[in-house]
């Protein structure tokens, strides 16, 4: 991925505000709600939540700009820690590492220098080689909203060089974290593959939110149908539907579309059903002025008291 701080647009030395603002203003112009399922939209979304997700989060952020990890958020090789130098040099090709023995028995990735000599050697080692299983990747990525709710598949970039692809389940809810085993490092002397520990931080959606399975929505209404009533159309996971509005409504109401929240998964063996949608009515009056409006709020001798409870 490009610099995160090129993605959003912001100087390095930005605030958490600037960063946010700016993260926001591009999640709703590039959604891919808004864009009716682009591809391109989909991969410029995807591109800023993952930036978002290492400038938007302090710790990462600070790594970032330390060269601890890479702009995908994965570690860089740290000589003086791993007791290596050298680092994979790109995708593909053959990997150049140059290590450095110590006198300190266990190395910091689990290894000693007489059982690598043992390998070379047939088994001249002080100690007989035993199968150790392959090193864990912990790794992170950042989803959409709606790639969350209802699934996706990922590519992520291992340490070592691979591409794989990554399903993202129905339903999974921020930090939750995806388990593949055998999919992270290879194992020694027989032992088995490690395992990819993949952490998810799901990015905020422009208009909705999220408890459990429910979706809740702030939808704005025209003065004329708060007072008359009638159809609007409301945006869901899944596309726009029709709701209506009674006559005399006010802002706070909230209205509930059955089903058309997250969908369910395992509800058989005890997971959640699917969740609603919660729209709450806010009246909202032009941004321009309104001279026929304004003729009528003028002439308009309202005859009750909005804040008589209040008293």
């Amino acid at each position: 991925m490009r610099d995160p701080y090129s993605v959003l647009g912001v100087a390095k030395s930005a605030s958490e505000a600037e960063i946010k603002k700016a993260f926001r203003a591009l999640a709703k112009k590039h959604h891919p709600d808004t864009k009716g399922g682009d591809a391109s939209a989909q991969k410029r979304f995807q591109e800023i939540s993952a930036a978002y997700d290492i400038l938007g989060d302090k710790e990462k952020r600070a790594k970032f700009d330390r060269g601890e990890i890479d702009a995908n958020g994965n570690p860089r090789f740290d000589a003086g820690a791993q007791g290596f130098e050298g680092a994979p040099s790109g995708r593909g090709g053959p990997r150049d590492f140059h290590f450095n023995w110590t006198n300190q028995g266990d190395t910091a990735e689990g290894f000693r220098a007489e059982d690598i000599f043992s390998d070379l050697f047939g088994g001249g080692g002080r100690r007989r080689t035993q199968a150790r299983k392959g090193e864990d990747y912990d790794l992170a990525v950042t989803v959409s909203f709606s790639e969350a709710a209802l699934g996706a598949t990922r590519r992520v970039t291992l340490p070592d060089g691979r591409d794989l692809d990554v399903r993202i389940p129905t339903g999974l809810k921020d930090g939750q974290q995806i388990r593949l085993k055998g999919q992270g490092g290879p194992g020694a002397h027989g032992g088995p593959s490690g395992d990819i520990l993949l952490s998810v931080a799901v990015a905020p959606h422009p208009y909705f939110t999220r408890e459990g399975n429910d979706l809740k929505l702030d939808l704005p209404i025209t003065l004329r149908e708060a007072v008359l009533g009638g159809k609007v159309t409301v945006p869901t996971l899944t596309g726009q539907v029709a709701l209506t509005v009674p006559a005399n409504a006010n802002s706070g109401t909230v209205l509930r579309l059955k089903g058309k929240g997250v969908p369910g998964r395992g509800t058989q063996s005890g997971g959640q059903g699917a969740g609603d949608l919660y729209v709450r009515l806010v009246i909202s009056l032009p941004e321009k002025p309104d001279a026929a409006l304004k003729d009528f709020a003028t002439q308009w001798k309202p005859e009750y008291d909005p804040r008589a409870k209040l008293r």
